[in-house]
């Protein structure tokens, strides 16, 4: 049996602060613009009089401060979501393996898709133009000179093996690196279960007072983390212009292809894979897959937020599908958490084009752990308001980019992320509804006799 864990709260309950309206895209959209207006004005030159020195080149250096802090915050907010997860979550016997076994081939096909499509298109030499610029670097900003941007590292496979496995524990956080901390928090999170589990119930309560530490941690660097995400929008309306100064307008419209080629990658995983899967291994047709899907999606769309749609997503799976309240709370509260195929499948994919933009060529290992970086980044980003934003920082970092091309790169892709994240969010709203319908099949239902229950409140 389960014990599912409590709903969390909607990212909007603790992003938003009192009597503030304006949604968080709206404002990085206006960013936006005002940031390519004032590159095309100012391009390289002073725009304020009274700080003769002060143009777009120092506005981009304090927006990149802002990119940095996302990526210091979001290394150890991974662990401890992670951590977190493993400590509170009860999944017992067979049914555990069945989850992990169904998250696991959702995620390899997403990969696949976004793998094969990034590799044969190559969308990424239709930005050269735009990722140009950051081919130089300020190395000495008291000199001004710079220097050319290192390529990624060769393909070494031990070597990237070596990158995972941390040298300490504090490793991982001090450099900032997602692959170890990942996989420290996995041991450990894995090693405290098989603890408590062999101490039964005389050590239940020193590992409930861990749990509460463990959670309180989580949800602390949540709140700083979505703090720091309301300054977004100025990163975005700083860098592009930075941008926009350095390679003029015409440079951002090889967004296109950056947009065109996520969406066909997504449309090929949820509109195509999760309906086939849903039908041939579920009982479930695609007219009633999409037809029972259509409130969670949109209301997903609306909120931009998988978590924020929970609710929903429960009532459409045991009202219209017809899924058990078991199979539906295990494969859409869990899902909430780890069986982020949207956010996963977009930090991929979005990685590997701006690394061909830049003009590199990664390796399989390489890409491997990308791949590797992405996963972990959708496990631990459950309710993070531009949730593919926020990660993508830390999963660029993971490529073997610097961290100057890394900060400079992320506002770029904001002009069309906003569609983007959307997109992203339904890909997550039908992953969850994918897993607890293959759930349900397996755990119940006979062949054919999905039949209607009782919505869940």
């Amino acid at each position: 049996m389960t014990e599912p864990s409590p709903t969390p709260a909607a990212p909007a309950d603790l992003a938003t602060p009192a009597g503030f309206r304006i949604p968080l895209w709206m404002q990085i959209l206006v960013a936006l613009v005002l940031g390519v207006a004032l590159g095309a004005y100012a391009g390289k030159a002073p725009f304020i009089p009274a700080i003769s020195s002060f143009g777009v080149e120092e506005l981009g250096r304090l927006g990149m401060l802002v990119i940095r802090a996302l990526k210091v915050l979001a290394v150890p907010l991974v662990a401890f979501v992670i951590l977190d997860a493993l400590l509170r979550f009860r999944i017992e016997g067979r049914q555990g393996w069945r989850l992990a076994r169904i998250c696991l081939m959702n995620v390899v096909v997403a990969m696949v898709i976004g793998l094969v499509l990034v590799n044969v298109l190559k969308p990424g030499r239709f930005l050269v133009d735009l990722f140009g610029p950051l081919m130089k670097v300020d190395a000495a900003a008291t000199t001004g000179t710079a220097e050319p941007v290192p390529a990624p590292p060769g393909v070494d496979p031990v070597a990237g093996i070596e990158s995972m496995v941390p040298k300490s524990i504090a490793g991982p956080f001090v450099s900032n690196e997602v692959l170890g901390a990942a996989l420290l928090a996995l041991l450990v999170g894995a090693a405290m279960r098989r603890v408590r589990t062999a101490r039964g119930a005389e050590g239940a309560a020193t590992f409930a007072t861990i749990e509460g530490v463990v959670q309180t941690l989580s949800e602390t660097l949540q709140q700083a983390l979505m703090w720091v995400v309301l300054l977004v929008p100025f990163a975005a309306f700083a860098l592009v212009a930075l941008s926009v100064g350095r390679a003029g307008v015409m440079a951002l419209s090889g967004l296109w292809a950056f947009l065109a080629v996520i969406l066909l990658g997504m449309i090929l995983h949820a509109g195509v894979y999760y309906p086939l899967v849903s039908w041939m291994r579920g009982g479930v047709s695609p007219d009633r897959f999409f037809g029972g899907a259509r409130d969670a999606v949109v209301t997903g769309i609306a909120t931009n937020s998988s978590l924020a749609t929970l609710p929903v997503t429960l009532r459409c799976l045991t009202g219209k599908m017809g899924v058990s309240q078991e199979a539906a709370r295990v494969g859409a509260c869990l899902g909430t958490n780890f069986n982020n195929d949207g956010i996963t499948l977009y930090e991929a994919m979005a990685v590997l084009i701006i690394v061909q933009a830049c003009g590199f060529e990664l390796g399989y290992a390489q890409q491997a752990a990308v791949v590797f970086a992405s996963v972990m980044a959708g496990a631990g980003i459950a309710g993070i308001p531009e949730a593919g934003i926020v990660m993508l920082p830390m999963v660029l970092a993971a490529s073997g980019l610097p961290e100057a091309a890394v900060a400079a790169a992320v506002p770029l892709v904001m002009p069309v992320d906003w569609i983007l994240a959307r997109t992203r969010t339904v890909v997550n709203v039908l992953s969850d509804m994918t897993v607890s319908i293959l759930l349900d099949r397996e755990d119940v239902k006979p062949a054919g006799s999905l039949t209607p229950e009782t919505p869940a409140p």
